[in-house]
């Protein structure tokens, strides 16, 4: 037992709600810091393709690693990271475009009047932006490709794993780099600030891994009924879905659906590549019925959205209903299929 969670034990509060508040706790926390980071050194695309991914993927991680060292099932890990990317690429998406649009061109430009540099500055601030997200979907389709054909064979092993852990690591390089670049021409320097909110983040990152083992542990002792260790990939996939929710809808609703967008597709290439490829050199994962149908939804997902963004400048408010339809058919194949 960590000694969080042998503190709250002492206090007598060691219950479930207690350890749902806490995830929670520490997920709010993390998207509070988050938001900071904007004024610290990151601009929008960049805090959601770099720095928003670990944060909100951190629970995906460490269930990667509790799994490891208590020798679970880890055909798990799977099932957890096809609910987290399926999930964030059509009903977190799709919701919050039913609500409000996600609109990448951006209110700037309008309220400046469409005139003079500030305008100028800001449309050239939203193409750049769109590109980048353009070039994050397609390492989508990449990454989820890659997974289908190693995973043909009916195994993710060592091998396979090593392949998809280098491609993620590759990946980071180029958005560390781009990140740099971006912040040399613009003369933006990370102030002192900056790091203590990463160290705050990373105290938040402790509550979560405190939160996720004892959920884990509750779960996996669970018997009769949905919520029992049959469905831990799925109820773990769900539940660490919840920060990625709460950032969709917090950042769809300020109207920075570039910040929205991103932080949902980066954060697909935690669980996919990066969660799969260490947990596969670990142990073989045997893969489930749904792996090709969830895959191909990762794909066509990726497809609709570069569509959207490259014609439409964002996701219409129409496309959240196929979306969600794709979703219902993942999650109707996956739990009744087998």
């Amino acid at each position: 037992m960590n000694p969080l969670a042998e503190a709250i034990d002492q206090l007598g509060f060691t219950s479930l709600w207690t350890y749902l508040g806490l995830f929670l706790a520490a997920s709010l926390v993390m998207i509070w810091r988050l938001e900071a980071l904007l004024d610290h050194g990151l601009e929008g695309t960049a805090l959601g393709t770099l720095v928003m991914p670990y944060c909100s993927g951190l629970g995906n991680l460490i269930f990667v690693a509790i799994i490891a060292a208590r020798h679970g099932p880890v055909q798990e890990v799977l099932t957890n990271c096809l609910v987290n990317n399926v999930t964030n690429l059509t009903l977190v998406l799709g919701l919050p475009a039913l609500w409000w649009g996600l609109s990448l061109r951006g209110e700037a430009g309008a309220r400046k009047g469409g005139r003079g540099k500030g305008a100028s500055a800001a449309d050239t601030t939203q193409k750049i932006n769109r590109l980048s997200l353009l070039l994050t979907l397609a390492a989508v389709l990449f990454f989820t490709g890659v997974t289908w054909a190693l995973g043909a064979d009916g195994t993710l092993d060592a091998s396979d794993g090593l392949v998809l852990v280098a491609l993620f690591l590759f990946w980071q390089c180029f958005q560390v780099f781009d990140v740099l670049k971006h912040n040399v021409r613009q003369s933006r320097t990370f102030g002192p600030l900056f790091y203590l909110d990463l160290f705050i983040i990373l105290l938040a990152a402790y509550g979560l891994y405190a939160s996720i083992d004892w959920l884990v542990d509750w779960l996996s002792a669970q018997h009769g009924g949905f919520v029992n260790a049959a469905h831990l990939g799925w109820l773990s996939g769900w539940l660490m879905v919840v920060p990625n929710a709460l950032l969709a809808v917090y950042y769809a609703a300020r109207r920075r659906a570039d910040i929205a967008y991103a932080s949902q597709v980066g954060d697909g290439h935690i669980c996919i590549p990066l969660c799969l490829g260490l947990s596969a050199l670990l142990r073989p994962i045997p893969v489930p019925h749904f792996f090709e149908t969830g895959l191909a939804i990762l794909l066509g997902a990726a497809v609709i959205h570069i569509l959207c963004v490259l014609f439409s400048g964002g996701l219409p408010r129409w496309m959240g209903w196929p979306l969600l339809a794709a979703y219902a058919w993942f999650v109707g194949t996956g739990l009744l299929g087998g």
